[in-house]
């Protein structure tokens, strides 16, 4: 038997798409358009029905950043977003930095200093970097710790993710 908040959820959208709403926003430059329940996040939109998977689902709880994306050129937690609200706005999913098959700078700096072990996290990890070193005046290792504070790395890849966003600030060097 279904809790009363499951069933009331269900009473709410019935059968035949009533409930749902009609959203437009660009993702990675593309246009795109959804009719979506309005309590669909960004990140089921993304991974269930754009087919984006790059984003990750980690705690689905907006504590560990991996499903980190930008809208409107700033670091989101897509599971705290709600799909409804990008209409108009622009996200950026990590299949949208790389410049076709050039890296962007932050990938190519994970990649030199082995900035994942398991991977789960990395793509959150590498959406925050881009911010990180796009936005903010960073110039100490604790002051990128601080600002990459809300990804979560459960394998403990911290120093070498701490050496590609310097490697990336510093222009690849």
């Amino acid at each position: 038997m279904a809790s009363p908040a499951v069933e009331a959820l269900a009473a709410a959208d019935p059968p035949g798409g009533a409930g749902l709403v009609e959203v437009a926003f660009k993702v990675n430059g593309e246009r795109k358009r959804l009719s979506i329940d309005p309590r669909v996040t960004l990140l089921d939109a993304l991974r269930e029905r754009l087919q984006l998977t790059g984003t990750k689902k980690g705690c689905d709880r907006g504590q560990c950043g991996a499903c980190t994306v930008h809208v409107d050129d700033r670091r989101v937690l897509s599971c705290l977003t709600l799909a409804a609200t990008l209409q108009g706005k622009e996200v950026t999913t990590i299949e949208g930095i790389a410049d076709g098959d050039e890296l962007h700078p932050v990938q190519r700096a994970f990649i030199d200093h082995d900035g994942f072990q398991c991977g789960f996290c990395t793509s959150g990890q590498i959406m925050s970097a881009v911010k990180v070193v796009e936005e903010r005046e960073v110039r100490t290792d604790d002051q990128i710790r601080e600002a990459m504070s809300g990804n979560i790395c459960r394998c403990g890849a911290y120093p070498n993710i701490l050496e590609a966003i310097k490697q990336a600030k510093d222009g690849g060097r």
